[in-house]
């Protein structure tokens, strides 16, 4: 089976370079601040942040998932895109890998255009639904309007 492909697009009035800042370079001491009750913290257990880089996500007690492994595969801060692969942790059992391709736009108002293509990979053989990961696309717009109302609140933040 092909991978399921979800595209998520989100509109903000916070700068490009700003959301970029705060929602991927400063992710990990920033999104535990933000919503400690979700994740408890994000640490780089090998590489330099970059490309090749693999970072762990340890989620707050109570939730389906406790940790999970990101393997960086490209980040540009240029062009504000990022992408990465869950390659460990608690994902669905049927599930071989889960990319994400995150990039954001400059919109001609001074604010930006998020757009993030989610790729689940099954497992030979496995037949995955798009219902199946509803959960998990309403968590990750979640956590992306939590940065954005954080950089409304904060204008000089990621400045």
């Amino acid at each position: 089976m092909d991978a399921l492909t979800f595209t998520e697009e989100f509109a903000s009035t916070v700068q490009a370079g700003r959301l970029f800042k705060a929602l991927i370079l400063d992710a990990p001491n920033l999104l535990p601040k933000l919503i400690p009750q979700a994740i408890k913290n994000i640490q780089l257990v090998e590489g330099n942040g970059g490309p090749g880089s693999i970072q762990e996500i340890t989620v707050a007690q109570g939730a389906d998932i406790k940790h999970l492994k990101h393997k960086i595969d490209a980040l540009d801060k240029e062009n504000f895109t990022y992408s990465y692969k869950v390659i460990e942790g608690d994902i669905p059992e049927k599930i071989e890998t889960i990319s994400h391709e995150i990039k954001i736009e400059p919109t001609a108002e001074g604010g930006s255009k998020v757009k993030n293509v989610t790729k689940y990979h099954p497992k030979p053989g496995a037949a995955i639904k798009e219902e199946d990961f509803k959960a998990a696309r309403e968590e990750a717009l979640g956590v992306l309007k939590v940065v954005d109302a954080y950089l409304v609140a904060n204008p000089d933040a990621y400045a």
